[in-house]
This record gives structure tokens, sequence and C-alpha cells, in this order.
């Protein structure tokens, strides 16, 4: 039978093995990454001229300042979205959380603070008139 220091040893070995596993692939990954950007900076050829450093969107040629005003409410939509998205993501975890022994009490009030923060983002958003068809 094995001393338990020589088990608790071993065990954090295979532990620290699968890990190192991950991150060689790491590794590897950002040195194909890093040999790919390299390569193409060596290789492509580098001709600077005024039309090249000139501002291009879809086609046309720049005028004015390129300093555009975006509507708040556009703003206000992307944050709305966000709640929901998270509120979905954040559903389908805890609903296998809640079926397991012995955790339904403590995760049911978890989800109805996390609902109570949702419901205030809501409301506030109903209060400024974003949730209003116009």
């Amino acid at each position: 039978m094995r001393e338990p220091t020589v088990a608790v040893a071993a065990d954090s070995v295979d532990y620290f093995r699968s890990y190192s596993v991950v991150g060689l692939l790491a590794v590897v990954g950002v040195l194909f990454v890093a040999v790919a950007f390299g390569a193409g900076r060596l290789l492509r050829p580098v001709v600077p001229t005024p039309e090249k450093l000139l501002t291009y969107e879809c086609g046309v040629d720049p005028v004015g300042e390129g300093w555009a005003h975006t509507q708040v409410r556009y703003y206000v939509y992307a944050f709305l979205y966000v709640i929901f998205a998270v509120d979905s993501i954040f559903l389908f975890p805890w609903a296998t959380v809640f079926a397991a022994p012995g955790y339904g009490a403590t995760t049911l009030v978890e989800m109805f603070i996390f609902l109570g923060f949702l419901t205030v983002g809501l409301l506030y958003a109903y209060k400024k008139g974003v949730l209003a068809w116009t």
C-alpha cells in the first residue's frame, strides 16, 4: 500500500502532465501564427504610394471629416441584446445544476437574484422609453 504523500504527489504529476499537453499545444499554435505573420512580412512587396495610404471604404473616396455621429439608441439596443443573450447563456447550465441533488434551493435563490438584476435593467430601459416603437 502506498503512503498518502506518495499518492498525492503522483496525482499532482498526472494532473500537471495533462495541462502540459494543453500548454504545449498553445505554444505550437502561437508559434504557427508568429511564423505565418513573419513570413508574410518578409515576402510581401512594400511600395507605399499616396493612393495606398488613403482611407478606403466601400469603393467611395472619403469626403469630409472622418468623425461620424451615431445615435445612442443603437447602443441601447446592443445593451438590451447583451442582457438577454447573457440571460439565455446562464439558463442552460443553471438548469443542469438545478436538477442535481442538493443544489436545488441554492441555485433557485441565485437564479432569482440574477433575474432581479435583469428586471432592473429592463425596467431602466422601459423607463427611458427604449422599448417604445416609434
